[in-house]
């Protein structure tokens, strides 16, 4: 307990919460973003339970890799060497989750611009309901592993003091949890702005991919990009008095009338 609250009396450990945290909640809209859109596809009832279990997951995951430190840094050491290039464990999960990433996001991107591939609302619709949570936790907890790990690894590098990281996490949750049911309704009530979210996805999940194999792209660029995309589509929606662009349900058959 002292290892974890000791800091708390130390001015400089303050300095490095408050960086680690500013840095922690830019890591964790990325999340909460795709936590909203995968949850937007849940009856109303069951979206904010699924953006909770997502949210609490994320932050167990990573306050066990906290705790596992000294195996986050062995996942740093090449597994196998192919055409020249070695590749970690860290590398195998940036490169698959990016994929992921990639896949989710065109598939949404199609389904709001052409319409799903698939009729809903059969006799057992209760039981493809309830499959469909399960599918959609099992997605979230995929991305959580993704994230989190990108979140401790960015933890470590910046804090010493396992009790710093620990408490930004925690916080950086907590605000994840308040912030997520808003972000989630004004993503899906905003068509335009989900498939902005979309494309963000799409940049990340190419960002995973690249520092996967070893090219690192500065997180600066990244982020300067996604915050001038935002800036222009906040202009496009006071410019439309804030009506929202409509777009294919994703509940809608694509023969529908």
């Amino acid at each position: 307990m002292e290892s974890l609250f000791g800091w708390i009396t130390q001015p400089e450990a303050w300095l490095a919460f408050g960086t680690l945290l500013l840095l922690e909640v830019v890591l964790g809209i990325d999340n909460v973003i795709f936590i909203s859109i995968l949850a937007g596809k849940l009856p109303p009832e069951q979206r904010q339970r699924a953006r909770t279990i997502g949210l609490l997951a994320a932050m167990i995951m990573r306050l066990g890799l906290l705790f596992s430190i000294s195996w986050i840094y062995s996942l740093k050491n090449d597994l196998f060497t192919l055409f020249g290039m070695g590749f970690s464990g860290r590398d195998l999960i940036l490169i698959f989750g990016g994929l992921f990433l990639l896949y989710k996001a065109v598939k949404e991107m199609h389904e709001q611009l052409e319409g799903p591939g698939a009729h809903e609302g059969t006799p057992t619709a209760g039981k493809v309901a309830g499959a469909n949570f399960a599918a959609i936790i099992g997605q979230i907890m995929i991305l959580d592993i993704v994230f989190s790990l990108d979140s401790v690894i960015t933890a470590v590098g910046m804090a010493d003091d396992i009790g710093v990281m620990v408490a930004a996490v925690v916080v950086t949750v907590l605000i994840m949890l308040v912030a997520a049911r808003p972000i989630g309704e004004f993503v899906q009530a905003h068509p335009t702005v989900k498939m902005l979210a979309l494309a963000f996805l799409l940049l990340i999940g190419v960002n995973l991919i690249a520092d996967g194999f070893g090219f690192k792209i500065p997180k600066g660029y990244t982020y300067f990009a996604m915050g001038f995309a935002i800036a222009v589509e906040l202009l496009n929606l006071r410019a439309r008095r804030g009506k929202p662009v409509q777009l294919h349900e994703t509940n809608r058959h694509p023969d529908a009338g």
